[in-house]
């Protein structure tokens, strides 16, 4: 692939993943609330995985075109938001001494979570729908077969995501670990995010019915 056509990617890709949303109010809550940031990311990324694989073998087209499978997944991932936004608002947790909070939840549920968030978020697959389609290039000898090529952008774009949330997590964790109020304010706001995307996807869904 060509290089310069990858650098753009990238960097409207950055500039994406760079907009606060569910992700990173998921990823702040997870590290002021958890030991590690990493389990939360690395399921973020893998939810991402999940839609770069339905993206490469042309599932991705097929699910956005069934009305009802995309009301499902948008009404799933949203209800899915709502119930943790509220988990959140209910046991915000303080950091403590340890850098664990009351409240937390292990590594794998973490995991579990980050990847549930990103993988049923319809936004991620409209970004590989609308954004990604417009970075591949078809005809002409030597070129990759779309579906590597969709590969390798969606690799792009869950490295720019690990960078990214890893960068937020651990920045939420430093800033904000040795002060709790703040801290509890800030995982407060993340789950009333977290609870406001949901509803507004719900309420999205439903007016398009």
């Amino acid at each position: 692939m060509d290089s310069a056509l990858l650098l753009s990617f990238l960097a409207v890709d950055l500039l994406l993943v760079c907009v606060p949303g569910a992700d990173w109010a998921y990823t702040i809550s997870a590290g002021l609330r958890g030991r590690s940031v990493a389990p939360a990311v690395g399921g973020l990324v893998t939810g991402y995985a999940v839609h770069t694989v339905l993206a490469a073998a042309g599932l991705a087209v097929l699910v956005a075109g069934s009305p009802a499978l995309l009301t499902a997944l948008t009404a799933a991932g949203a209800a899915y938001l709502v119930w943790l936004g509220w988990g959140v608002l209910r046991r915000p947790g303080t950091p403590g001494a340890d850098g664990t909070a009351a409240g937390a939840v292990s590594g794998p549920r973490a995991f579990l979570r980050g990847a549930a968030i990103s993988g049923m978020n319809p936004k991620g697959l409209l970004l590989y729908l609308s954004v990604l389609p417009q970075f591949l290039t078809t005809g002409g000898a030597g070129r990759l077969p779309v579906a590597v090529q969709t590969g390798v952008l969606g690799l792009l774009h869950m490295g720019c995501c690990a960078a990214v949330y890893l960068a937020v997590g651990l920045a939420a964790r430093t800033v904000l670990g040795a002060r709790p109020a703040a801290a509890r304010a800030v995982v407060r706001t993340s789950g009333a995010a977290m609870l406001g995307i949901g509803a507004l996807l719900l309420a999205q869904r439903v007016a398009t019915l």
